[in-house]
């Protein structure tokens, strides 16, 4: 019996600090777009549908980004089906 003067303001504590944890999320936007990560995807390009010219275009660019480029040993996975 005497477990209880520890186990109730052990779970008020606990509680206090999840009310804080949402009240903090919804002042914080945490809410606001829901769904905006879930169609997110269907906007994104996939390289497997790009043109080979689109391709080179994207690796020229990137090569001229990164600082050490004769490194750049990555296999082009033009070969590859869609599957």
């Amino acid at each position: 019996m005497t477990i209880l003067y520890l186990l109730i303001p052990l779970s008020l504590i606990l509680l206090g600090l999840a009310v804080w944890a949402f009240f903090w999320a919804v002042k914080n936007d945490q809410f606001e777009d829901l769904e905006g990560p879930a169609h997110r995807i269907l906007f994104d390009e996939d390289d497997n549908d790009l043109t080979s010219e689109a391709r080179a275009r994207r690796q020229e660019a990137s090569r001229a980004h990164s600082p050490d480029s004769s490194t750049d040993n990555r296999p082009d996975n033009s070969g590859r089906s869609g599957h």
